[in-house]
This record gives structure tokens, sequence and C-alpha cells, in this order.
């Protein structure tokens, strides 16, 4: 079976029917980017492969709440599936827990500048996986798949505020680090 040949809602109507090949290519499909979620949610090679497998196993068994919603839906279904499972990981790895206000947190750290262009894509990914798992997990949460500070508070069961501070310590964080990185590389 060709990717190409075979619509996102065709795919998902027949892995809906649990055919085998079709559920093959859904993983062929979505493996690769599903795995690249689990990594920058959990920061170790080994975990995130266990927990893309997990998710995959997981969307199977759900295929049939999927509502089509045009091309690419598939996909977007499949990612929030993977970062609920991933949330639900960190939960039970007691990874997530309450971090505490710091109420002198108010600068606002900038969302992007023109360093960030200067680093490899493989050496930002695991400047962000050596984050801590809090911060890591709303950095993914808000500033990659897009989720409000509410949600994340939900999610994480952590208040809207403390979402936002860990946020900025987030990418704090990382500024120092590519400010570390761009000093020892000497750009």
């Amino acid at each position: 079976m060709r990717t190409s040949l075979v619509s996102e809602q065709d795919l998902a109507s027949r892995c809906v029917l649990k055919d085998r090949e079709a559920q093959g290519e859904l993983y062929a499909r979505y493996a690769a980017r599903l795995y690249a979620v689990c990594f920058r949610y959990l920061g170790d090679k080994e975990e995130a492969q266990d927990l893309m497998h997990d998710s995959m196993i997981k969307a199977m068994d759900c295929i049939g709440q999927f509502r089509f919603n045009g091309e690419g839906s598939l996909y977007s279904w499949l990612r929030r599936l993977t970062v609920n499972v991933a949330i639900d990981r960190l939960r039970e790895m007691s990874r997530l827990r309450m971090v505490p206000l710091d109420s002198s947190m108010d600068s606002v750290i900038p969302e992007q500048d023109d360093d960030v262009d200067k680093i490899p894509a493989s050496v930002m990914l695991d400047m962000v996986a050596s984050l801590p798992s809090v911060r890591r997990t709303v950095f993914n949460m808000y500033c990659i798949d897009g989720y409000s500070h509410k949600e994340i508070a939900q999610a994480i069961n952590i208040t809207e505020k403390g979402s936002a501070s860990i946020l900025a310590k987030s990418r704090a964080q990382l500024r120092n680090a590519i400010n570390d990185y761009l000093k020892r590389t000497g750009q």
C-alpha cells in the first residue's frame, strides 16, 4: 500500500474495521512524528519509543472515536492522543508535581529570537529534553502543541498563573542553554 494513495479518512475507516494492512500503514505513516512528540515530553529515547508504541496501541483501540475533519485531522488527533498519553505517563512516573510559584518571575522572556536559527534542530531538541520534566511538559504543551495556559493547568493540575510562571522559567533556562552553546561554538 502506498501512503499517497490512501486518504486519512479511508485509512481511519479501514483501521476501525481492524484491517491489518491499514493499521500497518497508519503506523508507518505516523510513528516517526509521534516518536518525536514522545521524546519532547519524556526526554529519553527508550521511554519515548515505549510511549510511542503505547500511543499507537491506544490509537488503534480508540480509532472509532476519530472524526474526520479534513486532511491533517488524523495526525492532529493522533498527536493530541499521544500528548495525553505522555502526560498520563509522566503522572504515573511521579514526575509532574506542583512547583512553587516564583513570584519574583515578573520579567517577560522573549518568545523567540534570531539566535535560535543558528542552532541545529537536534541540539535544540536536546536542550528542550534537558529541561526538568514539569518545565519540559509546559514548554512543549504551550510552545509546540498550542495548548492554552488554562488547558495546561487542567491537564497537569496547576494554576494558570503557575503554568505561565513555569513557561517563563523554561524559556529562561533555554535562553541560558542557547547562550552557552553559542559561546562554546563561537557563533
